[in-house]
C-alpha cells in the first residue's frame, strides 16, 4: 500500500481533514497477477458526508477533545471509510452490493484475441491422415507462428476437416489467417471486371486500401499496370475469400460510378476571380456544391480546371464557375502600367501575399510578367470603378521598399557582422523586413526593405562604422621571451583573451586594386620595394599568386600604417602609369546586356584596354553611372567602346557565335592582339574569345550591327578555314642545334606550338645525323613557326663563350637569395651563366700526401702563376657577344665593396638593438652587411659591405640613425628633470582621486611621472615629479592648487538616524554620489560597530557643507516618516503560526480522523500522527528518521 499527502485543514469541529489523500491498494487477481487499483480521494465533502452519519453526542464528544470518552463502536471501520476495489466483475443478473467504487469501474479489454478457422477436407493442401501434427503441415504451422507471433492450435473434425485456433494480438491473428489460407488451403482464382479508372480507388493511397482488402479477405489481388489496357482484376485465394474480395471490389466500383470528373478550359487571367483572394471563393464553392474543384496555381501555366464529385454536385459547380467567368469577361476591363522590374517582387509580396491582399481589398487581379521576361508591364484586370484603387495600391507597394547603400570599408564588414553574425542579428531582429547585403571587395553595404526601416538600419550601421573607424589602438611592449607563454599552446591563451574582449581587435586590413602589370614594379628587384614598404610602415602586405587573375593587394596592420602603405603603393602605380577615373552614363536597363553572361563582354573590353577596371552599379539600384579606372589612354579607349556598344544595344545589336579549336585562338588573336584588332577595326564588330574559366573553349562570340557582324564572321571563317587546311613542310636545322629545341622535355617546341596554332614540329631521332625537321599544321601557322625557328637558329649560330673572373668568395652574394639575382641577369640579357665548382682548399690540404724535401712521388710541383686566374674564380657566359659583355658588367656590378663609418662607441648598443633587431632591420632595408666591432675593442669604426649602389644609401641611413640616437639622448636628459613637493599625507587620497582619476589626468595633461611615497618611506609627505622642467613645474602647481583648495575645506559632524542611512546611500551608492556631486562635498557614514552609528561627517567648502547638511536633514525627516509608519504597521501584524496555535489551545491536541480495524491496529504499532511531518511528509520535505511504518517503506 502506498500513500501520498499534500495538505491538512481544520474544520469547524476542530478535527483535521486531508484535502488531497491518495490511497493505492493492490488486490489479488486470477492467476496470481496483482493489479494496481484506482485512486480514492478523501475530500472535505466526503468527510462531511461521513460526519453527517454520526450521532450528535458523538459529534459533541469529538468536539470535547481528549476529556470526552469516545464510544469505540460508533467509530467508522477502516473498510467503510476506505472501501476496497472489487476483485472481479459480478455475473449477469446478480445485483451488486452497495460499494462506493463499483459504479465507477469500467471493464478492461484484453489485447489478446482468439479466432477459429475451419479448412474443409476438399480444400486441405496436406491430406495425409497418418502424419497429423508432423511432416510439412507441422513445419508450415511453426513457420507461421514464428513469422506472425501468433499461437496456433490444430485439431481434426469428424469430417476430416482442419480446425485451427489462432491466439494473439489482432494484427498478428489477421496476418496468421492470411498465411494459413495461402499455405494450408488450396487456392482458387477468379477475375472481376471494373472500369480502368476505378482501379486506383481499389489500390488506395500508397496501396493501403489494397493491403487492407487482402488482409480482410485473406486473398491475393492482382491489378493490371496503368499501361496495360486490361480492366480485369485477378483474385487468388479460398472460395469464401474470393467471394468476399469480389463483393468489396464491386462495392468500390459502384461507389465511383456515382462520381463524375469534368474539365473546364478557362483563360488563365480569370483564374484569380474563380479562386478568390486567399482561395476563399473556391473554398466556398466547394462547400456549397460538395464537389472538389482543382484550379492550377499561378506558377503553372495551365488553363484546365478539374471538378470531381457526385454528378449533380459537379454540374452545379460547373454552372457557378461559368457564371463567374462570363460575368467577369463581360464587366472586367484592363489597364497596363510600367513598374521597374526590380520592384515587381514588392508588388508580388512574400509567397504572393501582396497580390492576394490587393485582390481581397479591391477585387482586381494584378498580372506580373514572369521572372525570365524583360518586360516591365504590369496588367490590372477588374471592375472599372475599382481599378483606380488597385493602381494606387500597386504603386504604394512598389514604392514601399527602397534600396540604399552605406559606405563602409570592406575590412570593416566582418566587425559589423560580428562573431557568428551576432551584431547583425541584433539589427535584423529589430527590422526583420530589411535585407542587408555585403559584397566582397566593395566598400559599401546594400540595404533593401521598407523605406522607414531602411533609414533606421542605415543610421544604425553608419553609427557602427563611425565607432569602428574611431576605435583607439594602444601599443604594448612585451619582451619576446614572454610571447610564447602569452600565445599559449596552439594559441589557446591568446584566443581566450580575444573571445573575452571581442570588441578589441588588433589588426586592420585594406585591399588595394593594382593593375597586374605593375605588381612586379611594386615587388621591386629581389623584393626590395615591397620589403622596404613593409619595414617602414610596419605592415603585412600580401600579393596575389602569379597565376591568379586577382589584382587585389591586401595590407594588414594598424589603420594609419595601412593607409601609409596604400598611398605608397598607389604612388608607385601612378608614377608608372597615368591612372585616371571617369564616370560614363549608360541606361541601367542596358547594364546586364553589356556585362554579358558571367561578365564575358565587359571582361573582353577590360582585357583589350590594358586591363582597366570597369565597375557597374548594383542591379536594381537604378543608377546609370558606370566607373572606369586605369591609365588615361586606356580609360578613354574603354569609354568609347562602352558607349558605342551601348548605342548598338539600343539600336539593333546582333550576335553570332563561331567555333574554332582552342589551339587556333592565339593565332587568330595574333601577337599583342594584332590580328583580331585588324578585323575589329575593319568591320567595327566586337569579337570575344573564351576565358580559361569558360566551359566551352571553342566558342567565339561576335557582337555588333548586322552588317558588321556578317563581315567579321566572313573574315573569321576564312581564317579558321585556312587554319583547318593542314599542310606539311620541311626545313634544315644543323644537328648541333637539335638539343636546344628538344631540351627540357621540348619546352621550346611546346612554346612554338602554343604561339602558332598548335603546329607539330618533329626532329629526327638522336643518332640519325639527319638535319631534316618536319612541321605540320595550318599553312599560315607553319610559315610563322618556321620563321621563328630560323630566328632562334640565327641566335644560336651567333653565340660565343666568355669568361668573367670574380673571386669565389663573392659568388654567393652575386647569386642572391635562391639565385634570384643571377636568374634576373639571365632573363634580362638572354644569356647562359655557369658558375664553377667550389674549390675547398682545406680539403685539398688534408687529402694531399705528405711531402718530403719538396718532392711528391718523385715530381716537383711548380708554384702557381699569380697572373693566371684560378678555375674556381672563372664564371662562363654563353650567348651573343654584345649580350655576354653586358651580362659580365652586370655580374661585376654585383661584387660587394666595404667602407668604414665612424660612430661613437656608446651608441653601438642602440644601433644593434634588442637581440640585434635594429641592425638586422638596417641590413634588410639597405641590402648590405653591417659589421660592428667587438665590445672589448672599444672601436668607433663600423664596416658596411655590399653593392656599390647600395653603400651610399646605407651609410646615409646609418648616420641618420646616429643623429636620431643623439637627439634621443639629449631628450632623455631633459626628460629626467625631477622636483619634489611637500603635501600632508591626509590630502594624498584626494589628490589621487577615485580610482586614480585626478592624478592620471595631471600625468596625461603635463606628460610627467608622479610618484607618491611608499608605506615604509621616511618622508611620507614627499611627492616626486619627473619630466621636462616646464611640465614638472606645471604639474607641481596643479597639485598645489588642489592642496590649497583642500586646506580651505571644513568638516562637520551631524546626527542622522541610522535607519535612514541605507536609503540615503541608495543602490550601489548612487544616491550619496549624486548628493556629493551636486553639492561638491564628501560625505562619510560610520562603519559597522562604530560607537555612534548615527554620526555622519560632511567635508567641503563652508557654504557647500551647510547646503549639503540641510539637504541631508530634509531627507532624514522625509524618510523617518516612512520608517515610523512601517514600524506601526508591523506592530499590529503577528505571525500566522501564533494565531493558529492560539485558536487551538482551548481544544487541546486533536486525534485527527480516527477509524476502527485499521491496518496498524493488528500489531503493536500506534496510529500514525497526522500532525507529524515524518508520518505524513509533504513533497520535497526531508525525512529525519527512516524507521519502519505500518504504511510500508518510505518512498520519498
Amino acid at each position: 500500500m502506498k500513500y501520498h499527502s499534500k495538505s491538512w485543514q481544520a474544520d469547524t469541529y476542530g478535527q483535521l481533514y486531508r484535502t488531497d489523500y491518495l490511497w493505492h491498494t493492490r488486490t489479488p487477481c486470477k492467476r496470481g497477477i496483482s493489479t494496481m487499483s484506482s485512486v480514492a480521494v478523501l475530500t472535505q465533502e466526503s468527510f462531511n458526508e461521513h460526519r453527517s452519519g454520526l450521532l450528535p453526542e458523538q459529534v459533541k464528544g469529538a468536539v470535547a477533545g481528549p476529556s470526552g470518552a469516545e464510544d469505540e463502536d460508533s467509530l467508522p471501520t477502516y473498510k467503510d471509510a476506505f472501501p476496497p476495489l472489487p476483485e472481479k466483475p459480478l455475473p449477469e443478473g446478480v445485483q451488486e452490493t452497495g460499494n462506493a467504487w463499483t459504479s465507477k469501474i469500467k471493464p478492461l479489454k484484453s489485447s489478446i484475441i482468439t479466432q477459429v478457422f475451419h479448412v474443409p477436407l476438399e480444400e486441405r493442401k496436406y491430406k495425409d491422415m497418418n502424419q497429423f501434427g508432423e511432416g510439412d503441415q507441422a513445419k508450415v504451422c511453426l513457420d507461421i507462428m514464428h513469422k506472425t507471433g501468433a499461437h496456433l492450435e490444430l485439431s481434426m473434425a469428424k469430417d476430416q476437416g482442419l480446425s485451427i485456433m489462432v491466439s494473439g494480438k489482432h494484427d498478428a491473428v489477421m496476418k496468421a489467417r492470411k498465411e494459413i489460407v495461402s499455405r494450408l488451403q488450396t487456392q482458387a482464382s477468379a477475375t472481376v471486371a471494373i472500369p480502368k479508372e476505378h482501379h486506383r480507388f481499389v489500390i488506395g493511397k500508397s496501396g493501403e486500401k489494397l493491403q487492407e482488402l487482402e488482409l480482410k479477405t485473406a486473398t491475393k489481388i492482382q491489378i493490371p499496370r496503368p499501361e496495360d489496357p486490361s480492366n480485369l482484376i485477378k483474385i487468388s485465394g479460398t472460395k469464401e475469400g474470393l467471394e468476399k474480395a469480389r463483393h468489396e471490389i464491386l462495392l468500390i466500383s459502384a461507389e465511383q460510378d456515382k462520381r463524375a470528373v469534368e474539365r473546364m478550359n478557362i483563360e488563365k487571367v480569370y483564374h484569380p476571380f474563380i479562386t478568390g483572394a486567399y482561395n476563399k471563393l473556391v473554398g466556398e464553392l466547394m462547400q456549397e456544391t460538395g464537389a472538389r474543384i482543382n484550379v492550377p496555381p499561378p506558377s503553372v501555366n495551365k488553363m484546365e480546371i478539374v471538378i470531381t464529385g457526385e454528378k449533380e454536385q459537379v454540374a452545379l459547380a460547373i454552372a457557378k464557375i461559368k457564371k463567374i467567368y462570363e460575368e467577369k469577361k463581360k464587366n472586367a476591363t484592363t489597364i497596363a502600367v510600367e513598374v521597374k522590374k526590380s520592384q515587381h517582387k514588392y508588388v508580388i509580396g512574400p509567397k504572393g501575399n501582396t497580390l492576394q491582399e490587393i485582390l481581397d481589398r479591391t477585387g482586381v487581379s494584378v498580372e506580373i510578367p514572369p521572372l525570365d521576361s524583360s518586360s516591365e508591364t504590369v496588367i490590372l484586370r477588374g471592375e472599372p470603378d475599382r481599378l483606380g484603387q488597385a493602381l494606387t495600391e500597386v504603386y504604394a507597394k512598389a514604392n514601399s521598399y527602397t534600396v540604399s547603400s552605406v559606405s563602409a570599408p570592406s575590412w570593416l564588414h566582418r566587425f559589423i557582422i560580428g562573431k557568428k553574425g551576432q551584431n547583425l542579428a541584433k539589427i535584423t531582429q529589430q527590422m526583420p523586413k530589411v535585407h542587408i547585403e555585403f559584397t566582397e571587395g566593395e566598400d559599401k553595404i546594400t540595404l533593401e526593405g521598407p523605406t522607414k526601416d531602411v533609414q533606421m538600419v542605415q543610421g544604425q550601421i553608419e553609427a557602427i562604422v563611425t565607432d569602428l573607424e574611431n576605435e583607439r589602438t594602444k601599443d604594448m611592449i612585451i619582451e619576446q621571451r614572454f610571447h610564447r607563454a602569452i600565445i599559449g599552446q596552439k594559441g589557446e591563451k591568446i584566443k581566450e583573451i580575444r573571445d573575452k574582449f571581442p570588441e578589441v581587435e588588433n589588426s586592420f586590413s585594406v585591399s588595394v586594386p593594382i593593375f597586374k602589370q605593375f605588381h612586379k614594379n611594386i615587388i621591386g628587384k629581389g623584393g626590395a620595394n615591397i620589403k622596404k614598404i613593409r619595414e617602414e610602415t610596419n605592415t603585412k602586405i600580401d600579393l596575389p599568386a602569379e597565376n591568379s587573375n586577382s589584382e587585389m593587394i591586401v595590407i594588414t596592420g594598424k589603420k594609419a600604417n595601412c593607409e601609409a602603405a596604400k598611398n605608397r603603393i598607389l604612388a608607385i602605380q601612378k608614377e608608372l602609369a597615368n591612372i585616371t577615373e571617369v564616370e560614363v552614363s549608360i541606361p541601367s536597363k542596358l547594364h546586364n546586356s553589356l556585362i554579358g553572361s558571367k561578365g564575358r563582354f565587359v571582361r573582353s573590353i577590360m582585357e583589350e584596354c590594358g586591363g582597366v577596371h570597369i565597375h557597374f552599379p548594383t542591379e536594381g539600384s537604378g543608377i546609370d553611372a558606370v566607373t572606369i579606372r586605369g591609365p588615361a589612354e586606356e580609360v578613354e579607349k574603354a569609354k568609347k567602346q562602352l558607349l558605342s556598344l551601348a548605342e548598338e544595344k539600343q539600336t539593333k545589336s546582333h550576335t553570332v557565335e563561331l567555333r574554332a579549336k582552342p589551339e587556333y585562338h592565339k593565332f587568330l588573336i595574333g601577337k599583342g592582339g594584332g590580328n583580331i584588332r585588324k578585323v575589329r577595326d575593319s568591320t567595327g564588330a566586337r569579337i570575344i574569345f573564351p576565358t580559361a574559366e569558360d566551359k566551352d573553349q571553342e566558342l567565339i562570340t561576335v557582337i555588333g550591327t548586322e552588317e558588321a557582324v556578317a563581315e567579321a564572321q566572313k573574315e573569321l571563317e576564312a581564317l579558321i578555314k585556312s587554319l583547318d587546311n593542314v599542310v606539311e613542310d620541311f626545313m634544315i636545322v644543323d644537328p648541333k642545334h637539335h638539343r636546344f629545341f628538344v631540351a627540357r622535355r621540348g619546352q621550346v617546341l611546346r612554346d612554338i606550338a602554343d604561339e602558332y596554332g598548335g603546329v607539330i614540329v618533329s626532329f629526327p631521332r638522336t643518332g640519325s645525323q639527319s638535319d631534316k625537321v618536319t612541321l605540320k599544321g595550318a599553312k599560315d601557322c607553319v610559315e610563322a613557326a618556321k620563321k621563328r625557328m630560323l630566328e632562334l637558329i640565327e641566335d644560336l649560330d651567333a653565340q660565343v663563350t666568355m669568361e668573367c673572373v670574380i673571386p669565389q668568395k663573392f659568388h654567393r652574394s652575386i647569386m642572391g637569395p635562391k639565385g634570384s639575382r643571377i636568374q634576373q641577369i639571365t632573363k634580362d640579357h638572354n644569356v647562359q651563366i655557369k658558375f664553377p665548382d667550389r674549390d675547398d682548399q682545406q680539403a685539398q690540404s688534408a687529402d694531399a700526401p705528405v711531402q718530403e724535401n719538396g718532392e711528391a712521388n718523385g715530381e716537383v710541383k711548380e708554384p702557381a702563376d699569380p697572373l693566371v686566374p684560378k678555375k674556381c674564380d672563372v664564371i662562363v657566359l654563353s650567348g651573343r657577344k654584345e649580350r655576354c659583355e653586358a651580362a659580365a658588367e652586370a655580374l661585376k656590378a654585383l661584387v660587394p665593396v666595404t667602407i668604414a663609418v665612424e660612430v661613437p662607441f656608446e651608441l653601438h648598443r642602440y644601433i644593434i638593438g634588442q637581440k640585434g633587431s635594429g641592425i638586422r632591420k638596417m641590413m634588410d632595408e639597405f641590402e648590405v652587411n653591417i659589421q660592428v666591432p667587438a665590445h672589448e675593442l672599444q672601436s668607433d669604426v663600423i664596416s658596411i659591405t655590399g653593392l656599390a649602389s647600395h653603400l651610399d644609401r646605407a651609410k646615409e641611413g646609418l648616420l641618420e640613425r646616429v643623429k636620431e640616437l643623439q637627439a634621443e639622448q639629449e631628450d632623455r636628459a631633459l626628460r629626467s628633470f625631477k622636483l619634489t613637493i611637500t603635501v600632508d599625507p591626509k590630502y594624498h587620497p584626494k589628490i589621487i582621486g577615485r580610482k586614480g582619476a585626478i592624478i592620471t589626468q595631471i600625468r596625461n595633461e603635463h606628460e610627467v611621472n608622479i610618484q607618491f611615497p611608499e608605506k615604509n618611506d621616511e618622508n611620507q609627505d614627499q611627492i616626486t615629479i619627473t619630466g621636462y622642467e616646464q611640465n614638472a613645474v606645471a604639474a607641481r602647481d596643479a597639485i598645489q592648487a588642489i592642496v590649497d583648495e583642500l586646506e580651505e575645506m571644513i568638516s562637520e559632524d551631524i546626527t542622522l538616524d541610522s535607519r535612514v542611512h541605507a536609503r540615503i546611500i541608495g543602490a550601489r551608492g548612487k544616491g550619496i554620489r549624486k548628493i556629493m556631486d551636486e553639492f561638491k562635498v564628501d560625505v562619510r557614514f560610520p562603519q559597522s560597530g562604530a560607537a555612534d552609528p548615527s554620526l555622519v561627517t560632511v567635508t567641503g567648502r563652508p557654504e557647500q557643507v551647510d547646503e549639503a547638511i540641510d539637504h541631508l536633514l530634509n531627507l532624514e525627516e522625509e524618510y523617518m516618516a516612512d520608517v515610523v509608519e512601517n514600524e506601526a504597521k508591523m506592530a499590529y501584524m503577528k505571525p500566522s503560526g501564533s494565531t493558529a496555535s492560539s485558536m487551538e489551545e482551548p481544544r487541546g491536541p486533536s486525534k485527527g480522523f480516527v477509524v476502527r480495524e485499521a491496518p496498524w491496529a493488528t500489531g503493536n504499532e500506534k496510529a500514525p500522527d497526522m500532525s507529524s511531518s515524518e508520518e505524513f511528509p509533504s513533497f520535497g520535505a526531508p525525512v529525519t528518521n527512516a524507521r519502519s511504518s505500518p504504511w510500508g517503506p518510505k518512498r520519498f
